[in-house]
């Protein structure tokens, strides 16, 4: 979860633009768009017309606009009944582990059965021999096949607020899409999975990292820090200027 109303606010300022000035290019009401950086969402025409303004002025503000979309929906969005909709994020995220889930466990099952039948091989043509060493089983190539391919990182902001930039890293680890970008609080934490991630961190003695469940990574000073992680390992640059 992020701020949708203040990272926009960061972005349009970023850019050096007035509310009339980003008005008058998306075409959006400056009310309006004022209305979206304040989050005051229930002052605009329609639940409908708030995901079609936030798409168009994100995406005009070099951000990611299905990434606000989604989190409009999943915090505000309200059907018919009044009843507010479930984050999709969520059933998107089990969906997933359930596919690692699954996949561990048929690779553990083809391991037993692959060590079984080595056991009982060994147990009939070893003989009685009484020097016969049991074999020595490895594990088979679909359990290693099961590892996941993609960095689950944790970011939390543990002793302070810091401004941060998260990206789709590029094969060569240069930032590529952009999913996230704004001050994270204290006691907030985000979760980002990816092949491969690029981060900036504003204020890096006030964040953790936790990459696939291990234990949290603590950072120090205060020169930001730039970051990549893949599924194996988190490395960190600090950029003092």
């Amino acid at each position: 979860m992020f701020e949708i109303g203040t990272s926009l606010r960061e972005a349009r300022l970023r850019k050096g633009l007035t509310l009339s000035e980003a008005a008058e290019a998306t075409k959006i009401r400056s009310r309006h768009l004022q209305a979206l950086e304040d989050e005051q969402f229930d002052v605009l025409p329609a639940q409908t017309y708030v995901r079609g303004f936030l798409k168009t002025y994100a995406d005009f503000l070099g951000l990611d606009g299905q990434l606000y979309v989604d989190e409009y929906s999943s915090r505000f969005w309200i059907d018919e009944e009044g009843r507010p909709s479930a984050p999709r994020r969520v059933r998107v995220r089990r969906k997933h582990h359930g596919r690692i889930e699954l996949t561990l466990i048929v690779g553990t099952l083809v391991a037993i059965a692959v060590v079984t039948s080595v056991v009982i091989a060994a147990w009939k043509f070893g003989g009685s021999t009484n020097s016969a060493e049991p074999p020595v089983s490895r594990p088979p190539a679909a359990v290693v096949a099961a590892k996941s391919t993609k960095a689950n990182l944790i970011v939390r902001a543990t002793r302070g607020s810091s401004l941060i930039d998260v990206h789709v890293a590029t094969t060569g680890g240069l930032p590529g899409r952009l999913l996230f970008h704004g001050t994270l609080d204290r006691g907030k934490s985000l979760t980002f999975v990816a092949p491969r991630l690029f981060l900036t961190v504003r204020s890096p003695k006030h964040v953790s990292l936790a990459l696939n469940g291990g234990s949290p990574l603590t950072m120090t000073g205060t020169c930001p820090r730039t970051i990549v992680a893949t599924p194996q390992q988190i490395t960190s640059t600090v950029s003092c200027r």
